[in-house]
């Protein structure tokens, strides 16, 4: 088989930007992706994507019309592909057996039971969406118990390792490229096929093959690390503010041990994200299933770690602020979970914003590219049981930061958004209650400039001196 038709099941932030990179990378394949969402493929076929990646635009427009497509009609476009990725969302599971952690497959069940009841000749399944290791089985029970005479299915687990606000150089020069397939001539024909599609563009040498379970735990394990190394290097953070350490000079002197390395030692106020914590709830649930209890608790208290260092933070802007914040009002320098990225999911600011109402604060948000919209969305969905209105009535979303800060008692920031450590501090600080304090959560600003200019300044990982103005009043 020559792969000339692929198709993606999925056109969010794993099957929209991985798809769009190969159609431009491999003009001689035709790229299909498919979704249910009538509103995400017009965004996909319009001037403003759904998604905001840098570079992405770029690679969209040239391709689209020629050899990239987005389309609700999945039928044909399963029966034209030669390769069909399926890249759907795995959340967490709200309810049953494994509430909390498992991830639900239920949306990859369907579109194995859609390809299965459509493909009337032989494909190429590649599993693309974060799964649990072992769930490519229940994908080919499901085919192989739908085959049809002339329909074979090879089914294959191609891992993203995409990071938010980068995929695009993620996806022109990845560390490597994984994939997994059966052990036998057919599947490492099916391996073949895909990294002959890749090939286009990446070297042999980065593309490892395996069998199916170990890509499927290599994606989870992956995210684990990383996860344990933020919540390591934020643990450290609490003995620096305790001891007079600070945590920027300590995460540079053991970063420069080779064994070490200095990525993902940046303490902040917390991870989000789609993959972490809803990964790392996953290899949890796992391992407690197959009767791991030591492994469990191991990966439960990177999350837990997580968990209280967003809490931490959030409580400091309560007690820095004389221990009540009721109708004071807060600005919000961030939304997204990260810079370079609309994505909000999971993202820390979330739970701080939470946690700030709660205590009745009056919150005035700005982010560069999270929309209006999304941030009620996720500050309702956040609290369920309070009235949705009163929600909105505390919380206004500004078009820039000025505003947002002007007659503020305080600054949080959650994103580091390159923009705020290039704002005019002195017109923000003329424009705010005094004191003025700053919560820098993501440690971008210049803290010292800031204490001269008037801010208290509260951070992650050490201790700031404080302005002249809270000296005399302690």
């Amino acid at each position: 088989m020559v792969i000339k038709k692929i198709c993606c099941i999925g056109a969010g932030y794993v099957g929209g930007p991985t798809c769009s990179m190969i159609a431009y990378k491999c003009p001689d394949i035709q790229v299909t992706v498919c979704d249910r969402n009538d509103e995400r493929i017009d965004q996909w076929n319009s001037h403003k994507l759904p998604i905001y990646e840098p570079g992405l635009d770029d690679i969209v427009k040239e391709c689209r019309g020629r050899n990239l497509f987005f389309t609700t009609d999945m039928d044909p476009a399963i029966k034209e592909a030669d390769l069909i990725f399926i890249s759907v969302n795995t959340p967490t599971k709200t309810f049953g057996v494994g509430k909390g952690r498992a991830a639900d497959l239920k949306f990859v069940e369907s579109c194995a039971r859609k390809i299965a009841s459509v493909a009337n000749g032989p494909k190429i399944v590649v599993e693309k969406s974060t799964v649990p290791v072992r769930s490519a089985e229940s994908i080919i029970n499901i085919l192989k118990a739908n085959t049809r005479p002339g329909v074979e299915f090879q089914v294959l687990s191609n891992p993203e390792f995409l990071s938010e606000g980068t995929a695009i150089n993620d996806l022109t020069n990845p560390d490597r490229v994984l994939i997994g397939g059966e052990t036998t001539p057919e599947g490492a024909r099916a391996i073949e096929e895909l990294c002959w599609v890749y090939s286009h563009w990446i070297n042999r040498d980065r593309i490892i093959t395996t069998n199916t379970w170990s890509s499927e735990l290599s994606k989870l394990t992956a995210n684990a690390f990383l996860a344990q190394r933020i919540s390591s290097i934020n643990a450290i953070s609490m003995v620096c503010e305790a001891t007079g350490a600070d945590i920027t000079e300590v995460a540079k002197a053991i970063g420069t041990d080779s064994r070490i390395g200095p990525k993902f030692l940046q303490a902040s106020v917390g991870f989000g994200g789609s993959c972490f914590q809803k990964d790392l709830l996953n290899l949890v649930y796992i391992s407690e299933c197959l009767n791991l209890s030591e492994v469990a608790a191991y990966w439960q208290q990177v999350i837990d770690m997580n968990e209280y260092q967003k809490s931490r933070f959030a409580g400091k802007v309560v007690e820095r602020l004389f221990n009540t914040i009721t109708d004071k009002r807060i600005a919000m320098f961030g939304f997204a979970f990260k810079k370079n990225t609309g994505d909000t999911r999971e993202s820390p600011a979330i739970y701080v914003s939470k946690y700030l109402l709660e205590e009745g604060a009056k919150l005035h948000i700005y982010d560069p590219k999270v929309e209006e919209k999304q941030i009620f969305f996720d500050l309702v969905t956040m609290m369920p049981t309070e009235d949705p209105e009163g929600v909105k009535e505390l919380v206004k979303v500004h078009s820039d930061a000025y505003s947002a800060a002007k007659d503020a008692h305080a600054i949080v920031i959650c994103t580091e958004w390159d923009e705020f450590t290039t704002l005019d501090y002195q017109k923000i600080y003329d424009s705010m209650l005094k004191p003025a304090f700053l919560f820098d959560g993501r440690k971008i600003c210049d803290h010292e400039a800031l204490v001269k200019i008037g801010f208290h300044v509260e951070t992650i990982g050490k201790r700031v001196s404080r302005s002249p103005l809270l000296r005399v009043m302690a």
